[in-house]
């Protein structure tokens, strides 16, 4: 009989098997518990910052706003539970033994939060958050699980609200403005680049690129979906490194493509068009470039160089390596 593919557990199954394990493990159950409670009350529920008036999670769903340029932050937490859903084989299979050393990564966090009431804070509050789960998940499970949900909670780092760091990426627009300007200019559209506004020759449209066509918005973005690629995709940490390194350079390929299509809509069609609607809704055209850099950058890593440089035999009929005769032809051994 023809062997039946086996499938991944669903929701349903899943719960199941964790009802069971609470069962089977009852003081480790009610820690978890704890764990879950003490989180929600300290991170979810306590008023501690805006003058006593907003909890840890509230400031931060305000803060990952349009507003702030990192309104994706709030996708993050779902994405870490994505990644513990996709890892749920392993964790299933992994030896589970408690170990005090979770203690350590707990108090790390619990020292980022107590900083972070003291010193009115939050984004230590949002610091400590990865540590904490990582710390109690160690703790609970020991070192095979916490290995293995090491980057859904390191992930959460991207919670951190980062505006205040938007001054950093001022280069960044300098660059893009040259960029498009050079190759506007190749392709015959006389453009003049000055500082970092993007004018015609003829006077028709004028263009300034703004901090959010360059800055935190992009560079997290790209920095997020970089390192879930590397993550799910590379074996290698080195690989994982340089990828990762490359996330702000794939941001600035994608910007530099967004802005040269405004510039071509604006030319070959409507500079209103493209300072309006376009502009506003070009953010699709970003993704396209920066993920093509990105998945270049992969495959070059991941190429082996040895099979390229190597000569290999020449093969004969049915595949065998052979050996070409005076003629050119090809015989088997």
């Amino acid at each position: 009989m023809p062997e039946t593919a086996s499938h991944p557990p669903g929701f349903v199954e899943e719960m199941s098997h964790f009802l069971k394990w609470c069962q089977r493990n009852p003081v480790t159950a009610f820690a978890l518990a704890a764990v879950i409670g003490v989180l929600v009350f300290f991170l979810g529920w306590l008023r501690l910052f805006t003058n006593d008036v907003e909890s840890l999670a509230v400031w931060a769903w305000r803060a990952w706003s349009p507003e702030g340029n990192q309104e994706h932050s709030r996708i993050v937490p779902f994405i870490s539970v994505g990644l513990i859903w996709y890892h749920r084989n392993e964790i299933r299979n992994a030896i589970k033994l408690p170990s005090n050393t979770g203690l350590f990564f707990t108090g790390i966090g619990i020292l980022f939060y107590v900083l972070s009431v003291r010193c009115l804070q939050p984004r230590l509050g949002l610091v400590a958050l990865p540590f904490l789960l990582y710390g109690s998940v160690y703790y609970l499970w020991g070192k095979q699980v916490a290995r293995i949900l090491l980057f859904p909670c390191a992930f959460l780092f991207f919670t951190i609200p980062l505006e205040a760091a938007e001054q950093a990426t001022n280069n960044l627009q300098f660059i893009i403005t040259g960029v498009v300007g050079f190759l506007s200019n190749i392709i015959g559209i006389n453009i003049q680049a000055v500082g970092t506004t993007l004018t015609a020759a003829d006077g028709t449209f004028n263009f300034e690129i703004a901090e959010g066509c360059s800055g935190i918005r992009s560079l997290t973005a790209m920095a997020m979906l970089t390192a879930v690629y590397v993550h799910l995709t590379q074996d290698r940490m080195w690989k994982k490194g340089v990828i990762f390194a490359g996330s702000a350079v794939f941001a600035v390929i994608g910007n530099i493509g967004r802005i040269f299509t405004v510039i071509l809509v604006a030319r070959f069609f409507d500079p209103n068009i493209a300072g309006g609607i376009y502009h506003d809704y070009s953010g699709f055209v970003f993704f396209p470039f920066a993920l093509l850099a990105m998945l270049g950058l992969g495959k070059l890593l991941n190429i082996d160089f040895k099979d390229l440089i190597t000569p290999q035999p020449p093969v004969g009929a049915g595949g065998i390596p052979g050996k070409k005769g005076g003629d050119g032809s090809t015989y088997d051994y």
